[in-house]
C-alpha cells in the first residue's frame, strides 16, 4: 500500500494544474479527475502521472469521492488545481505519515493569493481546510456553495500552510461569484429562508464591515478594501436572487 495519494479534479485548468502538481511530485501516487476539458488539461496531468480519470461533470463532493474512491494510500490529500503544498507543509506532511500518530484527518491553514500578494486579515488567514485525512475516514459532503469533508474520528491541525492562488481577475471573481451566490440562494430557498428589502441593505453592509474593519481588511490595503466590496457584491446577489424567487412564487 502507498504511503500518500494526493487527488486533484480538474476542469480547463492547464495554465494553474502544473504548480499544483509540481509541489507534490513527491507523493507517492497522483490521482486526476478531469470533467472533460476542452484545453490542454489532460496532457500537463500526463507529465505527472498516468493515474488519469476523465469523465461527465456530477457536482464537487461526487466528482471528489470518486477520486477518493481510486487512491491506495494509507493517508489522502485532497487538493484543487489552484492550490500548492509548500515545502513547510510537505515537511509536515511528512512527519505525519512518519509519526503513526491516532489521528483520522488534519485541517491545514491555507494562504490566499489574490492580484499577487497574500491576504493576511478580513478572515482570510489562516482559512483551515481539512484536507489531509486517513483513506476510509473522510468523504465529502456536497454544500450550497463549497463541498467539504466529514471525517470520522480525531481532527488535528497542522501549522504549515497550503498556498491557494486564488482569483487572478476582477472578471473571474464576478463570474463565481454569480454562479455561487445562485447555489446559495437556492439552498436559501430550500430551507425556507426569507428575506425582505431590509436585508438587500444590511447584509451587504455587514460583510464589507466585518471583513473590512472588525477583522482588519484594511491592514491588507487597497486589495483589503476590494476584497471586503466584492464579498459584500456576493452577499448582495445571494440575498436578491432569494427575494426574487420568492417574489416569484409569490406572483408579484
Amino acid at each position: 500500500m502507498t504511503a500518500l495519494s494526493v487527488t486533484v479534479i480538474t476542469w480547463n485548468e492547464e495554465e494553474r494544474l502544473r504548480p499544483c502538481l509540481e509541489s507534490v511530485s513527491w507523493a507517492d501516487e497522483i490521482i486526476v479527475v478531469d470533467a472533460e476539458s476542452t484545453d490542454k488539461t489532460v496532457q500537463v496531468a500526463r507529465e505527472f502521472t498516468d493515474r488519469i480519470w476523465v469523465r461527465p461533470w456530477p457536482g464537487f463532493a461526487d466528482q471528489k469521492n470518486f477520486a477518493l474512491e481510486q487512491a491506495a494510500g494509507e493517508w489522502v490529500l485532497s487538493l484543487d488545481a489552484d492550490e500548492q503544498v509548500t515545502p513547510e507543509l510537505r515537511r509536515a506532511i511528512e512527519a505525519v505519515l512518519d509519526s503513526g500518530v491516532a489521528v483520522d484527518g488534519y485541517a491545514i491553514p491555507r494562504k490566499n493569493i489574490f492580484w499577487g500578494a497574500w491576504i493576511r486579515h478580513g478572515r482570510l488567514y489562516p482559512d483551515y481546510q481539512l484536507r489531509l485525512f486517513k483513506r476510509g475516514s473522510g468523504r465529502f459532503v456536497e454544500r450550497a456553495v463549497h463541498e467539504s469533508v466529514e471525517v470520522r474520528g480525531t481532527v488535528g491541525r497542522l501549522q504549515s500552510p497550503l498556498l491557494h492562488q486564488s482569483y487572478r481577475s476582477l472578471e473571474e471573481f464576478l463570474g463565481r461569484s454569480n454562479r455561487y451566490s445562485t447555489l446559495a440562494a437556492e439552498e436559501w430557498i430550500r430551507q425556507g429562508r426569507r428575506v425582505g428589502l431590509a436585508d438587500l441593505a444590511l447584509r451587504p453592509l455587514g460583510r464589507f464591515l466585518s471583513m473590512y474593519l472588525l477583522h482588519g481588511g484594511f491592514l491588507d490595503g487597497w486589495r483589503g478594501f476590494l476584497l471586503a466590496g466584492l464579498y459584500a457584491h456576493y452577499v448582495f446577489l445571494r440575498t436578491a436572487k432569494v427575494w426574487e424567487a420568492r417574489r416569484a412564487a409569490a406572483g408579484r
